[in-house]
């Protein structure tokens, strides 16, 4: 045996066949999947990620596979970690991801504490991205995955060196979702054909406004609505709704439409202009976690990309005091630079993020 790997398994065709190809490779595999679903959510029994559907297919898919499973519960966890958080970085005028912070506090901390616990050494994730060790460097490499159109790597930025060395991906090297799912449909996994989970797992179907509405009513203030020369255009139902590029809940009147260009959490003031205004080359990033480099000491020329579906764009950043916080500027101008969303660098040719 290669070695005891706790394979974390979402319910869907991806996190299945990482647990099958992983076995197939001669690694001792244990099945985990995380109760994840909050009450409040009318989706949590029945679809998305995590879900107590899911993990009936997770179960299901297991026994299929041959290879145990367990369900732990993190619905206090993942509530504090993640549900919390989302709903606070909102009140702040800011438009998080959650799916990055579940990755890190939720799969890459807490559920890897547990897998070693376990008695496993390594975390096997479904996410298409590559790990590999630098020979010269000595450092484990988060690389985007073979399929770049399905890379998932801008997600996984915040994995430090220690969890990048006890990590799996093995659908990084696959030639794409197609190929899993030939996989799937070979093993005989009755969910080889489910569809992927496009949505955030705790929030139900009507969005993340009817969330906050029922989550956090208390953070939906009225408040202002402001041209960028400070004349008021209307009245907003919180500051919470709204995100940068935005053109929903605006007035009406103008002769062009309108979008939302900032958000001033201390005066709960919503700013409004013309998509012209959403142009800047100029961006500051905190809390930066490191890959392929111990860090920057000085201005790099990088590639950055500043949304999941983004694309990176060349940028140069200089560290601020610490290379933990970075000022950057883009070579052209970009749309939307978002307060909350990640900005993810790597280097030059290389696939590896920083």
């Amino acid at each position: 045996m290669k070695g005891v790997v706790a394979a974390a398994m979402s319910g869907g065709v991806d996190s299945a066949v990482t647990a099958a190809l992983l076995k197939q490779d001669g690694y001792d595999v244990i099945g985990i999947t995380l109760q994840i679903w909050q009450e409040h959510s009318d989706t949590g029994k029945y679809g998305g990620c995590c879900s107590l559907g899911a993990v009936e297919d997770a179960r299901r898919a297991a026994t299929r596979i041959g290879i145990p499973h367990y369900v732990l519960n993190f619905r206090e966890y993942f509530a504090d970690k993640v549900i919390d958080n989302f709903v606070s970085e909102y009140a702040k005028g800011r438009t998080p991801n959650p799916c990055v912070e579940c990755n890190r506090s939720v799969k890459f901390e807490e559920l890897l504490r547990h897998a070693r616990n376990l008695g496993a050494d390594y975390l096997a994730t479904g996410h298409y991205a590559r790990i590999r060790l630098d020979e010269a460097s000595g450092r484990y490499q988060l690389m985007r995955a073979v399929d770049t159109t399905k890379d998932q790597s801008y997600a996984l930025y915040t994995l430090g060196q220690e969890a990048l060395s006890r990590t799996l991906m093995p659908l990084g090297k696959l030639a794409g979702k197609h190929e899993t799912r030939r996989i799937a449909n070979e093993l005989g996994l009755a969910l080889a054909n489910k569809p992927d989970s496009q949505e955030i797992c705790f929030v139900p179907r009507e969005g993340y406004v009817s969330f906050l509405e029922q989550k956090a009513p208390s953070i939906l203030k009225s408040g202002p609505i402001v041209d960028l020369t400070g004349r008021q255009l209307g009245t907003h139902e919180g500051i919470a709704l709204y995100t940068i590029g935005q053109r929903k809940r605006l007035p009406g009147g103008s002769t062009r439409p309108m979008v939302v260009v900032s958000l001033d959490a201390q005066t709960n003031t919503v700013v409004v202009g013309y998509e012209e205004d959403l142009l800047q080359q100029d961006f500051a990033v905190e809390n930066c976690t490191w890959s392929a480099i111990a860090g920057i000491f000085g201005e790099v020329e990088t590639l950055t990309k500043i949304r999941y579906n983004g694309v990176a764009a060349p940028a140069t950043i200089s560290p601020v005091g610490s290379d933990h916080e970075v000022t950057g500027k883009f070579v052209s101008p970009q749309r939307a630079i978002t307060p909350g969303q990640a900005a993810v660098f790597y280097g030059g040719e290389r696939e590896e993020y920083w």
